[in-house]
């Protein structure tokens, strides 16, 4: 064999410029989107709610000369929240870091690590309480052949069914319930898919610029503001087995108004509550701490996140589910 050999002249290293990591993306996750954040500065208060009826009534009268005008009002009551205080940490051990090689920063790493575990115990509480059935006034239900109003054809079937028919339908029966027009619509990823392989969505846009079908075309034909994909994945497996990744959802529509901000005498189908007030916390309620445990030799990443989602308007909000 010819001398020297590769392995005399090189010895196998972890590259300086490059690792993997499989990390989602914050684009991804969708709960700090759709419902407003109101940052508060205690972790449970009241805020005030109005009387929906009051404010539809026609009570105005002709008034005669020298007569009082006609006078009504409105209830005023409270509800109330209480934020709470999710956390996790991982321990970097001095002995890791001292024999960590470049490029690894394991204290960075064990951050976007914890940061990562706690944007996604808010996507799956976002997820699993406000996309499903029995949680909006309307629930819709796709079928193969409808039998009633509650039911649909399943979006699936790209040729019959007729999404933008059954959006209008359900933007109707929000507006004349509660005056307002929804404006978000959020999809999980099977369902976006069957949308843009649906025969009278493509038959709509053919003579377009892109004729490719997007959330911002979505948006157009349906009339609604804001378009979102339900991307992000979970592992529900357990640590040491196999691996079994999925979407938190993998069917259903919701179909919702949601304010833009928090706002006095606004309504929104839900806000998220997050304890801003909470030391060291930002205005989404959460924070990384960084200390010292002497008695493990390990200096601690922690972090926390304070917050309550909770549905504030039950009127304005349609879920379509079995879509496929």
């Amino acid at each position: 064999m010819p001398q020297p050999t590769r392995s005399d002249v090189h010895v196998n290293r972890p590259l300086t410029n490059m690792s993997t990591a499989y990390i989602q993306s914050a684009d991804d996750f969708i709960a700090d989107k759709v419902f407003p954040i109101v940052p508060v500065q205690k972790q449970s208060d009241l805020y005030f709610t109005y009387n929906k009826g009051d404010w539809f009534r026609a009570e105005a009268q002709k008034r005669a000369p020298g007569t009082e005008s006609a006078g009504s009002g409105y209830a005023l009551s409270t509800d109330s929240y209480r934020c709470e205080v999710f956390a996790i940490h991982r321990d970097v051990d001095d002995s890791i870091v001292a024999n960590a090689d470049t490029p690894l920063d394991v204290e960075r790493d064990s951050t976007m690590w914890v940061t990562q575990q706690l944007m996604l115990k808010r996507e799956v509480d976002f997820l699993n309480a406000f996309m499903a059935s029995g949680v909006w006034d309307t629930d819709l239900t796709g079928s193969a052949s409808p039998q009633n109003s509650s039911q649909f054809i399943k979006w699936s079937d790209t040729t019959n069914s007729d999404p933008i028919k059954d959006i209008n339908s359900a933007t109707l029966t929000i507006t004349k319930k509660t005056g307002y027009r929804p404006n978000t619509l959020v999809l999980t990823p099977a369902v976006y898919n069957a949308l843009r392989q649906n025969t009278k969505i493509i038959n709509r846009i053919v003579y377009t610029q892109r004729g490719i079908v997007t959330t911002d075309i979505l948006s157009a034909l349906f009339d609604v503001e804001r378009v979102f994909v339900t991307y992000a994945i979970q592992n529900s497996a357990k640590e040491g087995q196999t691996d079994s990744l999925d979407f938190i959802k993998n069917d259903g529509a919701l179909l919702c108004y949601t304010n833009a901000a928090p706002s006095i005498m606004q309504p929104s189908a839900g806000y998220t509550f997050a304890w801003s007030g909470l030391y060291g916390a930002s205005a989404y309620g959460n924070r990384i701490k960084r200390f010292r445990r002497e008695e493990i030799n390990s200096v601690r990443i922690e972090g926390e996140m304070s917050y309550t989602q909770k549905k504030i308007g039950s009127d304005l909000g349609v879920w379509f589910g079995s879509v496929l």
